[in-house]
């Protein structure tokens, strides 16, 4: 018989939030917990901490991530489309994820996995660990006006993020140990050139408000500042920003042991 996924107590818990190109960092964030020895039990991610999530749940390292993801260019990954419920369209990304991605469902993957989607009929948040895996990690990352919702069993689901950027909530009180990792940081930015990062830029300023509270409920919290000089769809930084938190998580990792008697692991 299946194991209940849901009932399972699970020793470390992985928390990725949505950043769009700045997810890359997830990436070397996760490198680097696997090289001090530290592996998630369960994973649980908003857009694009849902692909970053999904790939690693489904068993490839953060190194063949990066390759995966990381060797298309921005315009492989967006279409253009005539602006009626998005910008762009991903088909790209679908096409990536669809050729990458061995399980296709939640059940099949080696990590248990949740991510984040919004209810956009409804207006809430939704978290999904079972079922169709592809068209829920799309859905999780359709940033609202950027890309097209996504549509399942009559309903419209956007962006994970515009209800739950840093989905903890659905492994809280499943974990013994949680770690976060946060690729959002917003610093200031002066200039800006286009629609499209004018809208990318007022959504992720949206969804850091409740930054603050959740971050005290990490065992470890992985935030790299750096961040907030790339803006969301900077595709051809990924290896810089890859390299950006495998560097802070390396040195967050290491004042933790420091200063805490409790082990990550």
């Amino acid at each position: 018989m299946a194991k209940n996924r849901k009932s399972e107590n699970k020793a470390t818990g992985l928390v990725l939030s949505g950043g769009a190109a700045r997810g890359y960092a997830h990436l070397g964030v996760m490198k680097a917990l696997n090289e001090e020895g530290i592996y998630p039990d369960i994973i649980s991610g908003a857009s694009a901490g849902a692909i970053a999530g999904a790939l690693y749940a489904d068993g490839y390292t953060p190194v063949e991530i990066l390759e995966i993801l990381g060797k298309n260019s921005r315009l492989d990954f967006l279409k253009l489309t005539v602006p009626k419920d998005g910008l762009l369209k991903m088909e790209g990304m679908i096409k990536v994820l669809k050729k990458a991605l061995r399980a296709k469902t939640f059940e099949d993957l080696k990590t248990p996995l949740v991510v984040s989607v919004t209810n956009l009929n409804l207006a809430k948040v939704e978290y999904f660990e079972s079922g169709e895996l592809l068209r829920a990690v799309i859905a999780s990352a359709s940033i609202p006006v950027v890309f097209k919702p996504v549509e399942m069993d009559n309903t419209f689901y956007v962006d994970g993020g515009v209800m739950d950027n840093l989905p903890l909530a659905p492994i809280e009180k499943r974990c013994r140990v949680l770690i976060g990792s946060y690729v959002n940081e917003m610093g200031e930015r002066k200039n800006f050139n286009s629609l499209l990062g004018i809208a990318e830029r007022a959504f992720h300023l949206s969804v850091t408000k409740d930054m603050a509270a959740k971050q005290k409920k990490f065992n470890l919290f992985i935030n790299p500042k750096e961040l907030s000089n790339y803006n969301a769809f900077d595709q051809a930084s990924s290896e810089e920003i890859f390299k950006i938190g495998y560097k802070v998580a390396k040195e967050k990792i290491s004042e933790y042991r420091k200063n805490h008697e409790m082990k990550l692991i």
